[in-house]
């Protein structure tokens, strides 16, 4: 027995050492205690521009208590009224999927709304919109095939099951100004593996369209009749009233979409709305969590342009954070009613 208890307190000595190399003693303990207060709804902005308007709105109320891990910060409070933890991510897919994953794992949540700007493949949507869409799909993930194969060919690694040609592909000789063909070839769509929570460790499961909550989407109903802003300023308004509108699909990929070519081709093969740099990446760890989640993406650009307010994503910008920071506002509001009304009931 003497032998046994000298290896386990090695052993323990060894994991509090591991542990405090990853996050020291104090921060968990700070963990630690946030979580006895909780849930929190986890509110996910990826760039200050994004993050400053919900800092500064009224509805918004700090705590003293911030924690910092791994380079993120997560900022305590509460949005009309709920209990919520803010986190800014960064630029793009990979450090989305890192703070999401992060934030699911660290803290004690009940679900995590996720806002931002976005560029626009559909002709209904126009600058100063909100669209909340139902599925999300990562169309960054592709198999670029040789030259010379078609769409008849098997891809590379098809057979054991790591590709498919079933989501679809992009033929670049059908965009070349002087050839009917091209070097580039094809690049085929693939899904994500997914490793779920309540899966078994390293079976992988394949998904392309990823669905937020059904009860955050039919709930997103009700903020159709919420009045966003107009105007940036005295001198430079829309000239419709912006509107806030749930759809089918939004899609992202770590690249900034400015091509009026590619912005048609994926919304005529994917019929997507808003198109950006982070939302599939909250979606897939949230999907994989089993957290709940939904997303609401101001149109900031028109990905591409094809109208008057081409590339003016500088001018709208801010804009577009204000709005979509008001319907995460009124979202919460929402939320925080029905979550009453089922306590009551």
């Amino acid at each position: 027995m003497g032998v046994f208890r000298v290896l386990l307190l090695v052993g323990l000595s060894l994991l509090v050492v591991i542990s405090e190399a990853a996050i020291p003693t104090k921060t968990l303990r700070q963990i630690n205690k946030a979580n006895r207060d909780g849930p929190y709804l986890g509110l996910v902005i990826p760039n200050q521009f994004e993050l400053n308007p919900l800092l500064q709105h009224p509805s918004y109320k700090p705590s003293n208590l911030t924690i910092d891990v791994s380079g993120k910060r997560f900022r305590f409070g509460t949005v009309a009224g709920e209990k919520a933890i803010l986190v800014m991510t960064g630029l793009a897919m990979v450090n989305s999927g890192i703070t999401t994953q992060l934030l699911v794992t660290l803290f004690n949540l009940k679900g995590v709304i996720h806002h931002g700007i976005a560029g626009n493949a559909d002709p209904s949507l126009h600058i100063g919109d909100v669209a909340i869409p139902q599925y999300w799909s990562h169309s960054g993930l592709w198999n670029w095939q040789r030259y010379g194969d078609g769409p008849e060919n098997p891809l590379a690694l098809e057979a054991s099951g790591d590709y498919t040609r079933d989501i679809g592909y992009i033929k670049f000789a059908n965009y070349s100004t002087t050839s009917t063909d091209n070097f580039l070839n094809n690049v085929w769509y693939q899904p994500e593996e997914v490793f779920p929570i309540d899966g078994t460790p390293e079976e992988r499961q394949h998904i392309f369209w990823v669905p937020v909550d059904p009860h955050y989407f039919n709930l997103a109903k009700k903020l159709e009749e919420v009045t966003l802003e107009k105007c940036l300023n005295a001198t430079l308004c829309l000239t419709y009233p912006p509107k806030i509108i749930r759809v089918a699909r939004g899609t992202s990929a770590s690249i900034y979409v400015d091509n009026a070519a590619y912005r048609s081709f994926i919304y005529d093969k994917f019929e997507v709305s808003p198109v950006e740099m982070e939302s599939a990446a909250v979606a897939l760890v949230c999907h994989q969590q089993r957290v709940p989640f939904i997303t609401f993406r101001a149109i900031s650009d028109l990905a591409g342009g094809g109208t008057e307010e081409s590339n003016e994503a500088d001018a709208f910008t801010p804009l577009a954070s204000t709005n979509a920071v008001e319907v995460v506002v009124q979202f919460i509001k929402i939320l925080s009613q029905s979550l009453v009304r089922a306590n009551v009931n």
